[in-house]
């Protein structure tokens, strides 16, 4: 009986130390399987801090190329303010309405275009469609008159045919001429032939440009009206060039940008120095001066 309690006794102690070593290796495994679960989780965290990183980053780069393109774009117009193209067509659209009931008047005599021809119809269109560009650009545009102008004329089906919307060009095209529409005592023909060479621009006056391409006619004396010539041979003086060509005839469009530049400035010299073609043997004289000579 001893000895079997002996064998009994050890049998019990050794199924406890099965026991307790079955509840370690449980316990191990278990705190293996929650270690893994929690090594799991960072890892996640790690991928998502890693894209959240990576997304800032990209939004940062989209964000200084988006800057830099905007600073490129105000250096190339010089200013910090920029209008949407909708904008912009309204605001030129109510200056050049405005120019109808304020502006400076400005007429084309297109009369004399039927001695022209077809390669000078051309560029005169040209010259009228560079003419209106200009005039809408300005922050003071001129009120327009194309005068003289037949629907049936050559020019008229250049002008539809050359220029984009002409039609709706916001100016008074008429098949009158410039004395039915004013009095003579107020229209200053343009024309480089005149004596008198154009001091000031005065907003009760008319100004009227000839509608000729490099031609030297003009109707000025049959319409018997006051001339007047841009101020040339007070502010510029002949430079030799190896053809010893000088001329002062000038597109409708170069004279109206030197009236344009003259109206702006106030200064003869630097609308001349602007816009008066080299090729035409003139330049600036020296001197700070804008008085006639």
């Amino acid at each position: 009986e001893e000895g079997w309690l002996i064998y009994w006794t050890r049998d019990v102690e050794d199924e406890a130390t099965r026991q307790e070593e079955k509840r370690k290796t449980s316990e191990k495994s278990q705190g293996c399987s929650e270690g893994g679960h929690e090594q799991g989780e960072m890892e996640a965290e790690n991928v998502l801090r890693k894209q959240r990183h990576w997304e800032k980053q990209v939004a940062a780069k989209k964000s200084r190329r988006k800057e830099e393109k905007l600073r490129r774009k105000m250096n190339r117009t010089g200013t910090e303010h920029q209008f949407t193209k909708r904008v912009m067509k309204a605001i030129t659209k109510e200056r050049l309405a405005e120019a109808r009931s304020t502006g400076l008047k400005l007429c084309v005599d297109l009369s004399m275009t039927d001695c022209m021809s077809d390669k000078e119809i051309s560029r005169l269109a040209g010259q009228l469609r560079r003419l209106y560009g200009l005039n809408k650009k300005v922050t003071r545009p001129f009120h327009l008159f194309l005068t003289d102008l037949r629907e049936d004329s050559r020019l008229y089906r250049e002008c539809v045919r050359m220029n984009d919307g002409f039609l709706n060009y916001t100016m008074d095209i008429t098949d009158e001429s410039c004395l039915d529409l004013f009095p003579p005592e107020l229209v200053i023909y343009l024309t480089p032939d005149a004596e008198e060479a154009l001091e000031s621009v005065d907003a009760d006056k008319v100004y009227v440009l000839g509608g000729l391409v490099d031609e030297s006619i003009t109707q000025a004396g049959e319409l018997s009206v006051h001339t007047a010539r841009l101020p040339i041979d007070e502010y510029m003086v002949k430079k030799d060039n190896v053809k010893n060509f000088h001329s002062k005839i000038l597109a409708v469009n170069q004279v109206f940008d030197i009236l344009l530049t003259f109206c702006d400035t106030g200064s003869w010299k630097e609308a001349l120095q602007m816009w008066f073609s080299p090729g035409k043997g003139y330049v600036v004289a020296g001197g700070d001066s804008n008085s006639i000579i």
